[in-house]
């Protein structure tokens, strides 16, 4: 449609100029004493058109005489400038390839290029970017290579280069790349230090954080290192099985922290409820939590909300289950023998149900339904420890009946397992 409307228009030029100078009878009379020239006015028009072409065909020559120096000028700049993002590319490169010594060199090589561009008063626009990157890709060869002392000079150059207001993008990779560097070298005090001289919205970028993740538990500062693993859960830098599996983990280290039963009660506090309705989190806070001498009935209150979801246990979590409730059976009340008992006439072939409902027996000297408990449990406990506690259990209630046979015969089946 373009060209059709431009091949009308030239056949209007055409026509409009045929019409007018075709029929133009207009002559220009040039009076130069004593002489008299006449001229035809088409001749005239003809003649200015082609001077104008004329004299804008010599100014374009002219200027392009004159503007030579400073194309000679500007094409080696410009061969300069290729040979210096040639050297960037060759140290990235070579680094990628692991040649670290050729790297360095390359980058080095681009600095001085960038350095003669600016002794010749040739300023590249983002001359401060390329600086940091050089900088940096020597500071990365040099830490492959163990050159501490060049990684370090080469580092802080990077961070007064990136500095520069056309180089700020840049100033963040600097600071994530020594935090980076200090983890290597197993400082993670140096690599927090790092992270905390990044901006707000980039202490928060998930590259970030994982960092901070791993430098808060090298450092031991478990509360931090909880802290982080949840903002990465949250930005779901893990898979939600890899998510929890972390923050149990340093949920444990954390309450693993705890020296006194009150300092234990403010960790077990500060838990997400998530994090206190994981199993393995609460069996441990209760085994903790009794072990440092402190309230049974607490402790089984942590336990409450994991016992009732016991049925959908695994083998090993009820187990441990168990185990936690089974260090507070001194104390325990009315209300939770009745949740045991329930939960055993329910299951009534859950081993593990039997061997903590017959302990609870024992306890409250109920000797006759304890041992038939546990009889039942020391035949079907696939754990080895509670199937040893159970012939022990056994063994002290054929005692108490005097029947040292029988008490024999079940400490010989402890000491066998």
């Amino acid at each position: 449609m373009r060209a059709a409307l431009w091949f009308l228009a030239l056949f209007g030029v055409a026509v409009a100029i045929a019409l007018f100078a075709g029929n133009n009878q207009g002559t220009v009379t040039v009076f130069w004493p004593p002489y008299r020239v006449d001229l035809s006015l088409n001749l005239v028009l003809l003649l200015l058109f082609a001077g104008f072409v004329f004299l804008h065909a010599a100014l374009g020559a002219l200027a392009a005489l004159f503007d030579l120096p400073r194309q000679a000028l500007r094409w080696r700049a410009q061969q300069k400038e290729r040979a210096l993002f040639a050297s960037l590319l060759d140290s990235i490169s070579h680094l990628v390839a692991g040649r670290f010594i050729r790297a360095r060199k390359s980058a080095e090589a681009a600095l001085g290029q960038e350095k003669s561009l600016a002794a010749g008063g040739e300023r590249l626009p983002n001359a401060g970017q390329v600086r940091t990157l050089a900088h940096l890709l020597a500071a990365e060869s040099s830490q492959a290579l163990q050159d501490r002392q060049a990684r370090e000079d080469h580092l802080q150059r990077a961070l007064e280069q990136s500095s520069a207001r056309d180089a700020q993008e840049t100033h963040d990779g600097a600071l994530l790349r020594a935090a980076r560097w200090s983890l290597d070298d197993r400082e993670p005090q140096a690599a927090i230090a790092w992270l905390k001289e990044l901006p707000q919205g980039a202490a928060r970028r998930t590259v970030a954080l994982r960092m901070k993740l791993k430098a808060a538990r090298l450092a031991g500062q478990t509360a931090d290192a909880i802290e982080t693993a949840r903002l990465l859960a949250k930005h779901r830098a893990f898979s939600p099985a890899a998510a929890e599996s972390i923050v149990r983990g340093l949920a444990i280290d954390l309450l693993n922290n705890g020296h006194d039963p009150a300092q234990l009660q403010r960790i077990w506090a500060s838990l997400e409820p998530a994090e206190r309705a994981m199993p393995e989190l609460a069996t441990h806070a209760a085994q903790r939590l009794t072990g440092l001498g402190g309230d049974a009935y607490l402790a089984r209150d942590w336990l409450l909300p994991v016992w009732e979801r016991q049925d959908i246990l695994g083998p090993n979590l009820k187990v441990k289950l168990v185990a936690a409730l089974e260090d507070g059976l001194d104390s325990l009340d009315g209300a939770w023998l009745a949740r045991i008992e329930s939960a055993q006439r329910a299951n009534p072939r859950d081993a593990t149900l039997q061997y903590l409902a017959g302990m609870a027996c024992m306890k409250r000297q109920l000797w006759g339904k304890a041992q038939q408990l546990l009889t039942q449990a020391a035949l079907g406990l696939q754990d080895l420890k509670l199937h040893r506690k159970a012939w022990r259990a056994l063994a002290r209630l054929a005692e108490e009946r005097g029947d040292a046979e029988a008490a024999q015969l079940a400490y010989q089946r402890a000491a066998d397992e």
